[in-house]
């Protein structure tokens, strides 16, 4: 551990901390603009990632300033690249595509819906176990055979419909 210590190069703070306050930009920079703030909302799409960051800084600068001073066109600027429609607010379909949407969902349901009607069309006619007086015969056979005597059909004070279904 002592070799470790030994081995790696000092930096004292007084160093760092002069380094750290070495103004990276000035006010030349600022005032230098990639394209006139007015027209950002028409320009940012067309712009690299760097112009974009170039005006994204400049902005950030304006924005230390007092908010009176800074003119219409700023703010506007200011706010489109803050919270804009791009980058990931950019929208996902393009105007009109949920009609288009709506309207193929519901050609597809009523494709769905004519093909249900053209196999049951197709298809035999329910059993004969299914209509009423079926239901109601078996409700008398379980009650002859004392068919679940404890909760079901055969029970002392049964009021369900027991194995009636149908309408």
């Amino acid at each position: 551990m002592q070799a470790i210590r030994l081995a790696r190069p000092r930096v004292s703070l007084r160093r760092l901390a002069t380094t750290a306050q070495v103004p990276t930009s000035g006010p030349s920079s600022v005032t230098a603009s990639v394209i006139p703030l007015s027209n950002v909302e028409a320009q940012w799409e067309n712009m690299s990632k760097s112009e974009q960051a170039v005006v994204h800084r400049q902005l950030e600068e304006l924005q230390k300033k007092d908010w009176k001073t800074l003119s219409l066109d700023e703010k506007k600027a200011a706010y489109y690249v803050a919270f804009g429609p791009h980058g990931p607010r950019a929208p996902v379909s393009p105007p009109g595509q949920g009609l288009k949407v709506f309207l193929f969902t519901m050609g597809l349901v009523g494709v769905a819906g004519l093909i249900s009607l053209a196999i049951r069309s197709q298809s035999p006619p329910p059993p004969r176990t299914l209509t009423r007086e079926w239901e109601e015969a078996t409700n008398e056979r379980a009650r002859e055979q004392k068919l679940n005597p404890i909760t079901g059909i055969s029970s002392e004070g049964y009021s369900g419909k027991g194995f009636v279904v149908s309408k």
